[in-house]
């Protein structure tokens, strides 16, 4: 009988994630989980279910930009694949953008909505970039306490009836560049009417399909750079559909994220309203920056869950050299050092979420609020290139069969390369974590939080993995001095490596805290062996790793706590 290999396989992807049920249950208040657990559970059934089955059967489409009809008028109109069709409505009734909102749980309604988000993103095609960008968009009219365009706006963005619901975009890159906004030549101008009106051309447009956009524009008068720049509010169509003074030139053929329609737009005149005042843009936007990388992490974590989730299950299956690759231990070591570095990035990530969860219930400490402002940049760049890595490494672990388009793998790792461009290249966060460190005053925010990770440590193991990433840090503080001393374009060629430094030191040091944790309450050494092999990757390439500690990360199976030093 000719031999018929059985393909990966997803199980409930709440249910199947030791780590993201065990972060739970330690972060969430007591009561807290059970409550909402539910909503979890069948949104890790979806995703592991019928929203993985439709994404595999909707491989080969991609968004249709239709632009004149038959009779030759303009129309501009792009038809979604079913997946997107379908998360939308999803998005919608199952609040992923509005739990943040309703704030039931307060500061922790955070964790809560990106618990959502991470389980829905990977079997919906990277439409957590929509939600993203709708979430800040929230958040960037609220912080700007224009009343008129938050009681328009801010109900439809935050709503759970799929007809009422309203999804952001952002626009700001130009063929003058993406990072370097202070460039823009989109013109504002106002005309008799009173209406502002945009003029130019937006080169990246994201999501082009959403209901409204916030966008940079220079008021005509205004001076070049990013502080003549301002902040406007676009409603894209109006009451019958039509584009309001907006072109859609071309889709883009992009790399990856291939079913988010992503456009090259001209704007002829499209109304607008400043969002806050008509100048300092850049700054105004900043707060649906915050938002939007937290999300870029937490999708990097969801990432590299998935393409492990999918290796782990086809290690169990896959027969070479007379057994299952689940038993050689080339393979399972390979899987272990990148749920090391998925854990790793998960912690990171989702403090993130907790300290954003924090800053909008107010009540977070002035330590704190320097540590959000260094964190964001810090995490967002070193969770996107580790996700990069792994899910490349996931491809990898298929063969030849990670690199063919239907097993639907190669779109995996297609997609995570996004997350190291979207919102800031790796260069360009590191650039801001190094403003961070000046603005929060050094590095002390960080110490203070690895300080706080160690004070709950008490296995012999996890301290050492701790003390590892203090070392990691005085040792990014010495370079960063004698770096400052030599002149800054010395600090800046550096600033990639001292910003990887700080996130996977911080990274070792929340997933050590955890482990105590976890070793504590749970019993399950796991997040240990984690923890361990985090701290030496890097440091020592060639430690020796137990082979029982890989076999419990790349299989899942437990480990027994006499393997930790307690």
């Amino acid at each position: 009988m000719t031999f018929r290999q059985t393909p990966p396989a997803l199980a409930n992807q709440y249910d199947d994630d030791r780590v993201l049920r065990s972060y739970l249950r330690r972060v969430l208040p007591e009561g807290m989980l059970h409550e909402i657990e539910d909503e979890l559970r069948e949104m890790g059934r979806l995703a592991g279910g019928a929203w993985y089955a439709l994404q595999q059967a909707d491989l080969p489409n991609e968004p249709v930009l239709t632009q004149w009809d038959a009779w030759g008028e303009r129309v501009d109109r792009i038809a979604v694949t079913r997946v997107w069709a379908e998360a939308e409505r999803e998005a919608a009734q199952r609040g992923v953008v509005a739990t943040a909102y309703e704030r039931k749980h307060g500061a922790f309604s955070r964790p809560h909505q990106f618990a959502l988000a991470y389980l829905f993103m990977p079997s919906t095609d990277m439409y957590g970039c929509p939600l993203a960008m709708t979430d800040g968009a929230a958040r960037t009219l609220l912080d700007a306490g224009n009343e008129a365009l938050v009681a328009r706006a801010v109900p439809r963005l935050t709503a759970r009836d799929p007809e009422r619901f309203w999804t952001s975009g952002q626009w700001m890159t130009e063929l003058t560049g993406g990072s370097d906004v202070g460039r823009s030549e989109t013109v504002a101008r106002r005309g008799d009417d009173g209406v502002w009106r945009l003029y130019g051309r937006k080169w990246f447009t994201s999501a082009v399909t959403s209901h409204m956009a916030l966008t940079l524009a220079r008021p005509e008068g205004n001076p070049p750079g990013g502080k003549g720049l301002a902040l406007f509010y676009v409603e894209t169509r109006d009451e019958d559909g039509r584009l309001r003074n907006i072109r859609v030139d071309r889709l883009k053929d992009k790399l990856g994220t291939r079913k988010l329609p992503t456009a090259e737009l001209t704007l002829d005149g499209a109304p607008a309203t400043p969002v806050a005042g008509l100048d300092d843009g850049v700054r105004r936007i900043t707060p649906m920056l915050n938002i939007t990388r937290t999300w870029n992490a937490v999708t990097a974590a969801a990432y590299m869950r998935r393409g492990l989730a999918l290796a782990r299950d086809y290690a169990r299956k896959r027969i070479a050299f007379g057994a299952p690759l689940a038993e050689q231990p080339l393979h399972v070591d390979t899987l272990a050092g990148l749920q090391a570095e998925y854990e790793g990035a998960f912690h990171l990530a989702f403090r993130l979420a907790e300290l954003l969860g924090h800053a909008e219930a107010e009540i977070i400490t002035e330590d704190h609020a320097a540590l959000l402002r260094l964190l964001t940049p810090i995490a967002k760049l070193t969770s996107a290139r580790q996700a990069v890595s792994v899910t490349s490494e996931v491809l990898e672990a298929f063969g030849g069969a990670g690199y063919v388009e239907d097993t639907g793998l190669p779109a995996l790792h297609r997609d995570a390369q996004v997350l190291s461009i979207w919102e800031g290249t790796t260069n360009v966060l590191a650039l801001d974590a190094l403003r961070a460190v000046h603005t929060t005053g050094g590095l002390a925010p960080l110490n203070a939080e690895i300080e706080r990770c160690a004070a709950e440590v008490r296995a012999p193991d996890l301290a050492e993995a701790v003390q590892a990433a203090e070392r990691a840090v005085r040792t990014a503080e010495s370079w960063l001095g004698a770096a400052l001393r030599a002149g800054r374009p010395l600090v800046e060629a550096g600033a990639r490596r001292f910003a990887l430094t700080l996130g996977r030191a911080l990274e070792t040091a929340l997933l050590a805290r955890h482990a105590q944790w976890s070793l504590d309450h749970e019993r399950d050494a796991r997040p240990a062996a984690a923890a361990r092999r985090l701290a030496a990757h890097g440091l020592d390439p060639l430690a020796l790793m137990p082979l029982d500690d890989a076999r419990a990360l790349a299989l899942d199976e437990p480990l027994s706590v006499t393997n930790v030093s307690v």
